[in-house]
């Protein structure tokens, strides 16, 4: 069976082509060259994933059958090649791949993958092999707008900051300083790669720390920040702390609340894929009752990565609303008593 036999018997290419007509018809993507292409999840195929940065395809297998079907992966990458000329390579990653190597991904097709992408005027690197992930998610594209222009003459702590693309989009808005903090070097490393790629009169720093230690040294320092983001992990565990956003994240919120100077903005993200969003939302009543945060704005996820209403055919495993993705974006302002500000 050759491999166009597969994908037409599984009547992937017909569905890929109506996903890629949609994204090429969406003027909102002729900002960025980092693209979601194809959200199998919701959109028809489950477990797979197809993203576009700058001239490198990645496929991101999640199906641990698929694995040992190479010639349909190559048929994927055949028809993006052939439909998209800036396509030059293709990377496959097989997330349940025993092989490490897998799970970071092979070259299917090309030799060299893309290590930079540009988004909204902004450049970011990338390091596509860094992990199972590709260092960059698409999803927060609209929060890095929103940062890029609500941030000016700011004091910002990313927490959690992974490869720093938020803190990044926080100094392109004119950020005067920015702290990048996770427990990965490797990850902060391509934050500092992407700082070099701008030319920012802010300043960056890294901190390779906790998250528990890290909040509360800046605590017992009374340090303020203009603005505090917090994107952590579904679940980490160390023997300073957890974290789980199912089961404690109006916990970290209450963490990092303190950080937050008088009218500064505390970034929130929460993207446990069973949390309905209205849960979320009543924690979010909960930590504004008190009158000192004050929800601002609820951040859309692109509808590259969502899907569009033509080509959504699954719901999400719980219902999202009033967010529209398990990404759950939040902007919320702080206010104090003692009115310090950053």
């Amino acid at each position: 069976m050759d491999s166009k036999t597969l994908i037409a018997e599984s009547g992937l290419r017909k569905t890929l082509e109506t996903c890629l007509e949609l994204r090429l018809k969406d003027l909102s993507l002729s900002a960025t060259n980092a693209v979601r292409l194809f959200n199998g999840f919701y959109e028809g195929f489950p477990r797979l994933t197809v993203d576009l940065f700058a001239n490198t395809l990645v496929i991101s297998e999640h199906d641990r059958d698929r694995a040992s079907q190479p010639e349909l992966h190559q048929e994927i990458a055949q028809f993006y090649a052939t439909a998209l000329p800036a396509v030059y390579s293709v990377l496959l990653k097989q997330r349940y791949a025993q092989d490490p190597k897998l799970r970071q991904g092979e070259l299917i097709l090309g030799e060299q993958v893309s290590n930079s992408i540009e988004e909204n005027g902004m450049k970011f690197a990338l390091n596509l092999r860094l992990n199972q992930d590709t260092s960059f998610y698409p999803d927060t594209r609209n929060l890095r707008l929103w940062l890029s222009r609500q941030i000016k003459s700011a004091r910002v702590l990313n927490c959690f900051a992974y490869t720093g693309t938020l803190g990044i989009a926080a100094l392109a808005g004119g950020a005067n300083e920015v702290i990048q903090t996770d427990l990965n070097p490797h990850f902060l490393a391509v934050a500092q790669d992407s700082l070099v790629l701008n030319h920012f009169p802010g300043t960056m720093k890294t901190l390779s720390q906790d998250f528990y230690p890290m909040v509360a040294g800046f605590k017992s320092q009374a340090e303020l920040f203009s603005c505090v983001i917090l994107d952590a992990p579904l679940f980490s565990q160390t023997r300073h702390g957890r974290v789980d956003l199912l089961q404690n994240w109006h916990g970290l919120i209450n963490k990092v609340r303190p950080l937050v100077g008088h009218e500064g903005w505390l970034v929130a993200i929460n993207n446990a894929l069973f949390l309905p969003g209205n849960e979320l939302m009543e924690s979010v009543r909960k930590l504004t009752a008190d009158g000192y945060l004050e929800l601002s704005d609820i951040i859309p996820v692109p509808q590259d990565v969502t899907g569009y209403a033509q080509s959504i055919v699954a719901k999400a495993p719980a219902d999202p609303s009033p967010f529209n993705h398990p990404t759950k974006i939040i902007i919320m302002r702080a206010y104090r008593k003692d009115g310090r500000r950053a």
